[in-house]
């Protein structure tokens, strides 16, 4: 016997003569498979003490909290997984200046994982906000928050200035119709060209020294409140790259579904009948507003 077969063997001869397996017989009388050992709750706890003995690998995706936003970070991608922050009509008014805050790196985020200013200087890429800066004039120090690199990805300079601009404004108009406004922004990857055996292939830059990653697309799912009750959600994916003031806001929406499967996130996972929500654009215009900063 080998020894990885020994070894495996021993470790379920164990586990049997302490009694934790529990067997779990096939019903159908036609199945030729063996009795299967079920994985009961005390053997799973077993097996991961045995083997993350020394510790689970951490991703650093554990939500990161600031002022009025809240993270998901990427430790290799040097990018948020998502960004989720309220607005609400006391959020957006207030004498913060954007001329008072600085890009700098998240002291929260070790340097082997961050961006750095430098990443982004002569890259052709914007810093683009996931939460913006404008959501939060009550307080300089929830806008300082927005400047670090945490919350920012490499950002087509023009969709940042203009198209992407104008839907962070249209989240603000809809602070000012409805009782809140739920938002959560992130990056994305997705495939757009096809290899040579005709399969769909992911590509993408990455930036600076740290190699930080340049999303394809951008994304918003959007969740209004009235009454202190969830009335709609709309969810946006929006391609990172230069779109017309002619193209509307309403040619990027798509189903929670698709940007749930796109990111694997499951967003508002504590939100009851998600399905029977309305479409935001079926509550509002979802028409943006002019170019402005």
């Amino acid at each position: 016997m080998s020894f990885t077969r020994g070894y495996f063997a021993g470790t379920v001869t164990t586990l049997f003569a302490i009694g934790v397996y529990q067997y779990s017989r096939e019903s159908s009388p036609q199945s030729s498979q063996p009795d299967r050992p079920k994985l009961t709750d005390d053997v799973k706890e077993e097996i991961k003490r045995r083997i993350l003995r020394y510790g689970a690998p951490q991703r650093g995706c554990e939500p990161r909290v600031y002022t009025n936003h809240v993270i998901s970070y990427d430790q290799s991608k040097k990018t948020p997984v998502w960004v989720a922050e309220l607005i609400t009509q006391d959020t957006i008014q207030g004498t913060a200046s954007r001329k008072q805050s600085n890009f700098m790196p998240d002291p929260g985020i070790p340097p082997l994982f961050s961006a750095d200013n430098l990443d982004y200087r002569g890259s052709g890429w914007s810093r683009g906000h996931m939460a913006p800066a404008g959501d939060n004039k009550f307080d300089q120090k929830a806008m300082d928050d927005t400047f670090y690199l945490s919350n920012i990805v490499p950002q087509d300079i023009d969709n940042n200035a203009g198209f992407w601009n104008r839907f962070e404004m249209y989240c603000r108009d809809l602070a000012k119709r409805f009782d809140s406004v739920q938002v959560v922004s992130g990056p994305m990857v997705l495939p757009s060209t096809l290899n040579d055996r005709g399969q769909r292939v992911v590509t993408h830059p990455v930036i600076g020294q740290n190699e930080v990653a340049v999303p394809t697309h951008l994304y918003k799912v959007i969740l209004v409140e009235a009454d202190k009750r969830p009335i709609a959600i709309g969810c946006f994916i929006v391609p990172n790259e230069p779109i017309e003031n002619k193209n509307s806001l309403k040619e990027f929406q798509v189903t929670l579904e698709e940007v749930q499967k796109r990111t694997g996130v499951i967003f508002f996972p504590e939100l009851k009948n998600s399905n029977n929500l309305q479409g935001l654009c079926t509550v509002d215009s979802c028409v943006l507003g002019k170019r402005h900063r």
